[in-house]
């Protein structure tokens, strides 16, 4: 009576798994090729490179000082005094000081940049994967970018990049900070006066 009682019991318990499982749709894409594929990511991209350039420019300029300073230095020690000679190395080893936490600083800066530049597109992304799910009926969309979710086994499910992708071309595109919007030719319109319209007299008049 008791293995009779367990067989069931083992029986309802694979029916209700079962048919849990096959309640859940499920549903993957690669989060990376989806972002990948968005316009806005070239925009957020070139954005990206040119205030990288800035960085560097400005890195190459403090390097050229400090070449040159350190060059009138050796070409005229010979003639300094001693308290000269204290001053000039001070001076270079602060010039050197500053680039090395330059460095530092625009690598953090950069990256914050880099941050600022695709959070409106990341969150554009997570808005049209919800918009797919809900549409198709999927409990659960997985990430299967490489290296970011490693998945050991799975039940077969479908593959929703390309619908997520048409989705997002249907979407207004995503607001990118400091970049101004595409079709607008790439200059981003001044922000409003508050300066009283006529009042444009020169002073003293």
């Amino acid at each position: 009576m008791k293995t009779i009682f367990k067989k069931v019991l083992i029986a309802t318990a694979t029916i209700g798994c079962f048919g849990f499982a096959q309640a859940q749709k499920i549903a993957h894409l690669s989060f990376d090729s989806l972002i990948s594929l968005m316009p806005e990511t070239k925009i957020a991209t070139e954005a990206a490179q040119t205030y990288l350039k800035g960085l560097e420019q400005e890195l190459v300029a403090m390097q050229t000082e400090l070449e040159g300073k350190f060059k009138d230095y050796q070409d005229k020690a010979p003639t300094m005094s001693d308290l000269v000679k204290q001053a000039r190395e001070a001076e270079l080893q602060r010039l050197q000081n500053n680039i090395q936490e330059f460095q530092r600083q625009a690598e953090i800066d950069y990256k914050r940049k880099q941050a600022d530049l695709t959070s409106p597109i990341i969150e554009k992304a997570k808005k049209g994967i919800e918009a797919v799910a809900k549409e198709g009926g999927y409990k659960y969309v997985l990430d299967t970018s490489p290296e970011r979710t490693q998945v050991l086994f799975n039940e077969s499910s479908d593959d929703i990049l390309m619908s997520v992708k048409k989705k997002l071309d249907t979407m207004p595109a995503a607001v990118i900070p400091g970049v101004a919007p595409p079709g607008t030719g790439g200059i981003k319109p001044p922000p409003p006066s508050n300066k009283p319209a006529g009042n444009n007299k020169p002073a003293g008049k």
